[in-house]
């Protein structure tokens, strides 16, 4: 019996438990198997990575508070964050990697930076 490659169908030669004739054909076979759900993790991805922009131009001093508007006039989106850390008094940071931010009083945002130790 012949064997075929998975992704074009062209005859295999070699190895018994080959499936594909190429490198080409196995990512192309892999990249198909993954691409549902990979638009979604890349948009979401993309998101973050907008965020974490945002609130590291915003908080250049590791520390300060800026208006809601000014984040949302730069295109901060606040359903996009990678953590919450809620503090004992009960205040939340929602966090953008080792980027904080929590919100205050009158439309303001307090902007931290966590320093991350791997």
């Amino acid at each position: 019996m012949e064997r075929k490659c998975v992704e074009c169908g062209d005859k295999l030669i070699g190895r018994a438990d080959k499936r594909f004739c190429s490198d080409a054909c196995r990512n192309a076979y892999n990249n198909s198997l993954n691409k549902d759900g990979k638009n979604l993790l890349r948009n979401i991805n993309n998101r973050l990575r907008k965020n974490y922009r945002i609130l590291e131009a915003l908080n250049t001093k590791g520390k300060t508070k800026v208006k809601k508007e000014t984040m949302l006039k730069h295109g901060f989106n606040f359903k996009f964050y990678t953590s919450q850390y809620v503090t004992k008094t009960g205040s939340v940071y929602n966090y953008v990697y080792d980027q904080g931010y929590l919100p205050l009083d009158n439309d303001w945002y307090l902007l931290v930076k966590t320093e991350v130790i791997l």
